[in-house]
């Protein structure tokens, strides 16, 4: 049967796991040391290893020859968890088991010892699912367990932990995966599968993972099967997205700055017949909008913020040119208001280009100056300015 790369390119020793370099040294430490926590609260968004390190640590403690706080993956108890068949290690799906008759079952096993090795170890992923019944059967276990017995505990949001739990863990916070770590990590694993992708095909689905190596290796796994044996480019992984090309992102920004509503539409007309989602689109727009406000209010540290080189920040700065911060923190918040709606609407289109017309057609104190503006761009304000109901409605007839 065929392995997912993220499953099939998991991390087996502390070595491996990268991008967590503060977590994976305290632990080692500990290991070496023999100071292990006796319960442990893993945070972190989806695909930054917690699992895999929790997989790690457990592995770590029960080996049979470790060597600097390593497992050495040879000896039984190593072959065991790697293979998924350790009786010491218990995964328990909190999303799935929310109630506290499973928190019982936990506290009446964890009375026994370990069959085979030195601990038994639990890790409870999504706990934040948890009942508030079951976080209070956990508190006496999870505060004075027994000897040979660790808990991790794993989370996504950890905000919805109650305290009383908090104050009993050593707290662990994995951090988004940087764009260049991810990069030069995911490149090494695709050259090992014999995976051709190009760097700019590549850096789309690193940015789309949003700093998740699963979700990463997931896009790469997808595009890999559907171009087998051929060359993944940036068109191709596009298309199998359905991101939208950064050149209709610009035109839309600087058609907004201007308040050039004929290009706006004629934007939206040219995505829309390229089969592009509504929905991604706007979202793409949106993260636009915010690298345009970085590179415009962070001139000095912009390229190392958004990861991009000088040339590409100055196209970010050239795209809306002459608008103020202030309009621009309105463009955004007009926008991200409207996406959790697009999804519950019958004509999303309609809703995107309303919200369009209302920044064009709605002056604030953000907007530039009148001295500020290019002569073609003061004559679309004025446009906009005097753009009643009716004309809205005539244009968008026209279209």
């Amino acid at each position: 049967m065929y392995t997912a790369l993220y499953r099939k390119l998991r991390p087996r020793r502390f070595t491996d796991v990268f991008g967590q370099d503060i977590i994976v040294r305290t632990l080692r430490n500990q290991i070496i040391t023999g100071k292990m926590s006796h319960a442990y609260l893993f945070c972190g968004t989806r695909g930054t290893g917690k699992t895999t390190t929790a997989l790690i640590l457990a592995k770590a403690v029960n080996c049979e020859t470790p060597a600097e706080g390593e497992a050495c993956n040879v000896c039984n108890a190593c072959i065991a968890i790697n293979g998924g068949e350790s009786l010491n290690i218990i995964e328990m799906d909190a999303a799935s088991h929310t109630g506290v008759d499973n928190i019982r079952e936990i506290r009446e096993a964890v009375k026994y010892p370990p069959t085979e090795g030195k601990y038994k170890v639990y890790i409870i992923d999504e706990v934040h699912m948890l009942s508030a019944s079951a976080f209070n059967a956990l508190l006496k276990t999870l505060e004075e367990p027994p000897d040979g017995v660790i808990f991790i505990l794993a989370t996504t949001d950890p905000q919805k932990i109650p305290a009383t739990i908090h104050s009993r863990c050593q707290r662990f916070d994995f951090k988004r995966i940087a764009s260049q770590t991810l990069f030069s990590e995911v490149k090494g694993y695709l050259a090992e599968e014999n995976i051709n992708c190009t760097d700019d095909a590549l850096a789309l689905a690193v940015r789309v993972a949003d700093g998740s190596v699963r979700d990463c290796l997931s896009i790469m796994d997808q595009c890999a099967s559907v171009y087998f044996n051929e060359e993944i480019t940036l068109e191709k992984i596009s298309e199998l997205l359905g991101a939208v090309d950064r050149t209709a992102l610009a035109n839309m920004a600087t058609a907004l700055s201007v308040h050039d509503l004929p290009q706006i539409f004629d934007t939206i007309e040219g995505f829309m017949a390229s089969g592009k989602d509504v929905h991604q689109f706007t979202a793409d727009f949106l993260a636009y909008l915010r690298d345009c406000m970085v590179a415009l209010t962070s001139s000095q540290h912009a390229a190392r913020i958004l990861d991009l080189s000088e040339e590409n920040v100055e196209a970010l700065r050239n795209s809306i040119a002459g608008v103020d911060p202030r309009a621009l923190t309105r463009y955004i918040y007009t926008i991200s208001e409207i996406i959790p709606k697009l999804r519950h609407t019958g004509n999303a289109r309609i809703l995107l280009e309303a919200a369009l017309i209302g920044l064009c057609t709605r002056r604030t104190d953000g907007q530039a100056s009148t001295s500020q503006l290019t002569q073609a761009n003061q004559q679309n304000q004025a446009v906009a300015q005097n753009t009643t109901a009716t004309d809205i409605l005539n244009f968008l007839q026209k279209k």
